[in-house]
């Protein structure tokens, strides 16, 4: 008996579900990233880093810690982070705690970049993930996802909380 004998096939039902989850994964960065270039001129996963460092404390984290939570490599992220220092977005230095890592802050000019390019983003992806679904279904997906996240990475070294929502403001 070979190993392909004892593999577990999918259904045809899982085929569906499985080609169609990697085409949503694909297709939603493509969407995204697409929407983000043209009207804030960064990527997705520009943004992603952005975004995650405006909700840290002094807007500062461990590179490390930042390519974990933005889901990158550190040679991924050490790209972006110089294509973001040199447009003035965010700027390295030594960890005073302990000098063997490297933190990255979001400067004001980032942070100005990131809460410009938010409200388009948000429109973005209501648009294109939550207008379709009912609430049920954002409940579900929600449930569904977690459950995946915690068989790719079962010790949660990254999880999934985002902050607290901006209150709308009125205008």
């Amino acid at each position: 008996m070979t190993k392909a004998d004892e593999t577990p096939w999918l259904t045809d039902e899982e085929r569906v579900a499985w080609f169609t989850l990697a085409s949503l994964v694909t297709r939603l960065d493509t969407a995204l990233d697409t929407q983000l270039r043209r009207d804030a001129g960064v990527r997705h996963f520009d943004y992603v880093v952005l975004a995650t460092l405006s909700d840290a404390p002094e807007r500062t984290m461990r590179m490390s810690e930042l390519a974990a939570l933005a889901s990158g490599s550190l040679p991924r992220l050490s790209q972006v982070v110089t294509r973001l220092e040199a447009k003035g977005w965010l700027r390295r230095t030594p960890d005073p705690t302990n000098g063997r890592y490297t933190l990255a802050t979001l400067t004001d000019t980032g942070h100005a970049a990131v809460t410009a390019a938010a409200p388009t983003h948000v429109r973005e992806v209501r648009r294109l993930v939550f207008d379709p679904l009912t609430k049920a279904q954002v409940q579900q997906l929600t449930s569904i996802g977690q459950r995946i996240i915690h068989a790719i990475d079962p010790t949660d070294r990254c999880p999934v909380t985002p902050p607290p929502a901006a209150p709308p403001t009125d205008g």
